[in-house]
């Protein structure tokens, strides 16, 4: 076993993450995660309304009894979701392990907080990860610019920034971005980490809930098929590469610019819901990390926590024996 300050924070036997995904994060998926060894997360936000989320615990409960975790993700909107009755329904239903991430968390993890939650922050700044810890999170979850969604605007790589965390924070963290396997999670351990967070590798299991074709689309794909729509918006955030995301950049890239309304037709949430829902890649946007170029297979949850623990084991073994200690020379 690998033991690390996530797992015994948890009580997670692997110490790995399935992140938040909207459409993606929900009970059958969370459960499988959990019941492997990891911790499994529901999205919030897939869910229509707080009393839906209640239902989404439930049935969780019922698929697993290990620990999983509650996603609310803080999104820029004319109208903005009922975040505090997400939070509230969650609390209520006994759900004690949150991730958050977005802008403005404070009042959120205040709430946390006082009814004695456990709290990952999302963050991808050193900067922004400070921030958090002194509003009394309990483990920060450092996203580099790999990773699917939105990697911030400064461009820096998970070696740099991960490795930035362990001089700077005092608290736990886990790596997020460009993981995909065992030699992720050896790597994020050996930078100071207490743990990976993968999405789009989840994404890519039996028990996830997107359509096969798009399952085999990731398999398929290469590290050069994802692509940033939303840089001049500066909301950068990383796509899957299709015909709907290509055109958004030369939307974006054409003389004096574009407004969000220029682009708001192609990039909305519903049409990415049918991509996973219809299994047609060119439907809609759709998040993808640059780890898909990592993905070679489709397993179930149970088989690729496993294979994660393994590989993870396997490499740290063997990193040990690159150092050869010597005795000392006799004259």
């Amino acid at each position: 076993m690998i033991e690390t300050p996530l797992t015994k924070l948890l009580n997670i036997r692997v110490p790995v993450v399935q992140g938040g995904m909207q459409w993606v994060g929900v009970p059958e998926l969370a459960a499988a995660v959990s019941n492997a060894g990891g911790l499994g997360i529901l999205t919030a936000l897939t869910q229509p309304t707080p009393d839906a989320l209640r239902v989404a615990i439930r049935e969780t409960r019922k698929l697993t009894d290990k620990p999983f975790g509650v996603n609310i993700t803080l999104l820029p909107s004319i109208n903005p979701p009922d975040y505090a009755g997400y939070a509230k329904a969650a609390v209520d239903e006994g759900v004690r392990i949150f991730e958050t991430a977005g802008n403005n968390p404070g009042p959120l993890i205040k709430f946390f907080k006082s009814n004695n939650c456990i709290v990952l922050h999302k963050c991808t700044t050193i900067r922004h990860a400070k921030s958090a810890a002194r509003h009394g999170v309990d483990v920060l979850s450092i996203d580099g610019f790999e990773c699917a969604g939105h990697p911030g605007e400064e461009d820096i790589g998970g070696l740099v920034l991960l490795a930035r965390a362990a001089q700077e924070l005092d608290i736990p963290y886990i790596a997020s971005g460009g993981l995909a396997d065992g030699r992720g999670l050896a790597a994020a351990l050996a930078l100071g980490a207490a743990g990976a967070n993968m999405g789009t590798r989840f994404m890519c299991t039996v028990e996830s809930p997107i359509h096969q074709n798009i399952k085999d689309k990731i398999v398929s794909a290469n590290e050069q098929d994802t692509v940033h729509i939303f840089r001049t918006l500066h909301n950068t955030a990383r796509v899957f590469k299709n015909s709907v995301s290509t055109e958004v950049v030369a939307i974006e890239r054409r003389p004096g610019g574009a407004q969000f309304s220029d682009v708001q037709h192609l990039v909305s949430g519903q049409r990415g819901r049918k991509v996973y829902e219809l299994g047609d890649p060119e439907y809609g946007i759709w998040s993808a990390g640059s780890c898909v170029g990592l993905i070679k297979d489709v397993q179930s949850c149970k088989e690729l926590v496993e294979r994660l623990e393994r590989e993870a084991e396997e490499i740290i073994e063997g990193l040990g024996r690159l150092v050869v200690r010597k005795g000392n020379a006799k004259l």
